[in-house]
């Protein structure tokens, strides 16, 4: 079973004439709404995919029968949930400008229970955006664990981070986000990177970089037509999680990450476009050849 802890969110995803400055406007072109979240993005990629997946979030009263909550149902993801009947579901404002460059509005809602609730401790976890605290502990109490601050990194000091670096197996976040966590620790990269047992570094289009053992490896997006980019990175993490766990090498689950976020920025929203284990499967030798073999779970 692979746990994933942070965000459930309704996500508001818009298309602008540009991202403009303080005290300027922009035209709004077209605007989504749909289901997201991180760590939910995350635990639905994985159901989709075949793994067995819980999801440690929290919800407003909003949530409980709506058709999100009947969604992860259906996919069978188990839900361990922190209830605030009086508030809203985490929700995300996204706009995004004709480069692709993106800026997120964020109401935490529901999600502030996150500082309050008593972390669970769970044996293979990947922690997506959330309270620091609730991750500090986490963090502390994993099995495996892996880490991504996501747009949350704001809210961590030097502190919060060096103890959650000191407790995980795997940090993964883009390079704005490495960068980021450079300067609240007063690091350079090399330096971060190599303070865990693995890293990951996604760039978007340009691919994404792992770093285990000393060694960096390359690994290429893969080329599709994309509508709209949000969500991208959260998939990247659902097919290199189900991959790893499921005891495939490091280098091909981010393959396999790389192929499941192709799948995402064909379609606008976090969740509409996630495939299924065939559908990637297919796509995977399509671009990179021979599907790898594996060996035994790691959960």
């Amino acid at each position: 079973m692979i746990s994933v802890v942070g965000h459930t969110a309704v996500d508001h995803i818009c298309k602008v004439s540009h991202l403009p400055v303080p005290n300027a406007s922009a035209s709004i072109l077209e605007r989504t709404i749909s289901f997201g979240g991180g760590a939910a993005n995350i635990a639905v990629g994985i159901a989709l995919l075949g793994g067995k997946v819980s999801l440690v979030s929290a919800v407003g009263g909003d949530f409980i029968g709506s058709a999100y909550d009947s969604r992860m149902k259906e996919l069978g993801i188990n839900q361990r949930f922190f209830i605030a009947p009086e508030k809203h579901t985490a929700t995300a404002f996204m706009f995004t400008g004709p480069e692709g460059d993106q800026m997120t509005y964020f109401e935490w809602g529901a999600s502030c229970l996150f500082e309050t609730e008593k972390a669970p401790s769970l044996p293979f976890v990947h922690m997506a955006t959330a309270d620091p605290g609730f991750n500090v502990q986490v963090a502390k109490q994993a099995g495996f664990a892996s880490f991504d601050p996501g747009q949350d990194l704001h809210r961590y000091t030097a502190e919060h981070l060096k103890t959650i670096l000191d407790s995980i197996d795997l940090l993964i976040a883009n390079h704005h986000e490495y960068a980021g966590m450079c300067t609240t620790l007063g690091l350079t990269m090399e330096e971060l990177v190599s303070s865990v047992p693995m890293a990951i570094e996604t760039r978007g289009g340009e691919g994404a970089f792992l770093y285990e053992k000393g060694r960096k490896s390359f690994i290429p997006a893969v080329r599709v037509p994309c509508v709209d980019p949000t969500g991208a990175g959260d998939a990247f993490r659902a097919g290199f999680l189900t991959a790893y766990a499921a005891g495939f090498s490091s280098e091909d689950a981010c393959r396999i990450g790389a192929v499941t976020a192709s799948f995402v920025v064909e379609t606008c929203g976090c969740q509409t476009g996630l495939p299924g284990w065939q559908e990637m499967t297919r796509r995977y030798k399509e671009k990179f050849g021979p599907f790898p073999t594996h060996g035994p779970g790691r959960v």
